[in-house]
């Protein structure tokens, strides 16, 4: 008999088929044992009688235990009382591995404690689910791009400089000399742009931020489209549509997943583009009204963040923030020049910003000022200037944090949940 994977079952409807995997869970009650069985692809009960599997092989099964690895050999059969509607009439259960005092049981374990064991963690119902989830996301993003004729260009993860300030940057030695993670790898993007025309770089970032709230990883994930001869209005274009081919693929290719997680999918439903649109002078008036201690120019924490996004249903736009809270190689309004031709689109439902972009900048001597007001070093920035000497163009980009589109969308109440293993100021291990 062939192996035969869960997501495949339907398939096999009164046949004899092989199933490789684990035990999620086993109960007996006298001479029937039902066994939920998973394979990675999802579970599925398993009735092991020992009329069927002989006396034998039944008094090996007793000895299963929570994760112990079997092979499975029956038929399979329809019942709408059973999990997704079949299951396996087992002939022969084939012992692998018996798994002794497995630490996570059914019952209530605290959060430090399932992160400790977050290796063990990801094989539970909700935490697959949300990897599922993340997986199509991730398969959306690059769908997109790829459909789109963007190329994949990838950007270093060490990097000389700092695209986004210095004060949240990992150092490391280099052969004698300084090097950072990477904040993002936009300003490689711009250098890919000039080359490609429409460029995504897509990969880990890292960020010293000492917050420890449930928005913040130091390390996560970040897709960056740039895009050359592209204005404020065009990248905010690319960055609606996305994030609708995005929940639109997720609703369809992961309705199972979201009704694990009691995800309320008539809420995604509702995310259509265009998104409203506000101007952060309009987020300060209202913010201000509603009674928040604000004034124009402070940047947004959570909570204004969250008092934003309430007011719609789907992800809003804001967008025109002050110069001086936004990084130096964001482009300036011609027509004011306190605020910058920059964007962030901020979830629904308290998640706050899961895109951030902008026009840049495209004078060099503008560049050079902005980069000694900062206090930078100029040389490390002489090959993103070439950008600027060397054919310079109009363009924009923008980044998607994936790991907060995937709270988003699964409904988590932290981020940790997000990735296959967190890192957060307290956490690197496992």
């Amino acid at each position: 008999m062939d192996r035969v994977f869960i997501k495949n079952i339907k398939e096999h409807v009164d046949k004899e088929v092989t199933l490789k995997g684990w035990v999620y869970s086993f109960r007996r009650s006298g001479k029937i044992g039902f066994l939920t069985f998973r394979d990675g692809f999802g579970l599925l009960q398993c009735i092991v009688a020992k009329n069927d599997i002989g006396e034998e092989n039944f008094e090996s099964v007793k000895k299963l235990t929570q994760e112990s690895s079997v092979v499975i050999e029956g038929k399979v059969v329809e019942n709408e009382r059973a999990l997704g509607g079949y299951e396996v009439i087992a002939s022969k259960v084939e012992i692998i591995h018996i798994s002794k005092d497995y630490p996570i049981t059914p019952k209530e374990h605290g959060t430090d404690f399932l992160m400790n064991h977050r290796h063990l963690w990801l094989r539970s119902k909700k935490q697959h689910a949300i990897l599922k989830v993340r997986h199509q996301i991730i398969k959306a993003i690059r769908d997109f791009f790829d459909s789109n004729d963007f190329t994949l260009v990838d950007s270093p993860i060490f990097t000389p400089n700092a695209a986004e300030g210095t004060s949240t940057l990992f150092g490391t030695d280099y052969f004698g000399k300084t090097a950072y993670l990477a904040q993002t790898g936009q300003l490689y993007g711009e250098a890919s742009a000039m080359a490609f025309g429409r460029h995504y770089n897509f990969g880990p970032c890292f960020r010293a931020e000492k917050s420890k709230t449930r928005r913040h990883l130091t390390e996560f994930w970040m897709v960056e489209p740039e895009i050359a001869y592209c204005d404020i209005e065009e990248d905010i274009q690319w960055a609606e549509d996305l994030l609708a081919y995005i929940v639109s693929h997720v609703l369809s290719t992961c309705k199972e997943h979201l009704v694990t997680l009691e995800r309320d999918i008539e809420i995604l439903k509702k995310i259509k583009a265009p998104f409203p649109r506000l101007s952060y002078s309009d987020c300060i008036d209202i913010l201000k009204k509603d009674g928040f201690d604000i004034e124009w120019g402070d940047d947004f924490g959570s909570p204004e963040e969250t008092h934003i996004a309430e007011k719609f249903d789907s992800p809003v736009i804001v967008h025109r923030f002050p110069s001086k809270i936004k990084a130096f190689y964001m482009k300036r309004d011609p027509e004011n020049d306190k605020v910058v031709l920059g964007m962030d689109i901020l979830a629904p439902e308290g998640y706050g910003e899961i895109v951030g972009g902008s026009e840049r900048e495209t004078d060099i001597d503008i560049l050079l000022d902005r980069i000694k007001e900062e206090g930078l070093n100029k040389e490390d920035y002489d090959w993103f200037l070439d950008l600027r000497r060397f054919g310079s163009v109009p363009h924009s980009g923008f980044g998607m944090g994936l790991e907060r589109v995937v709270a988003w969308l699964c409904g988590l109440t932290h981020i940790r949940e997000t990735t296959p293993f967190a890192r957060t100021m307290g956490r690197l291990n496992p």
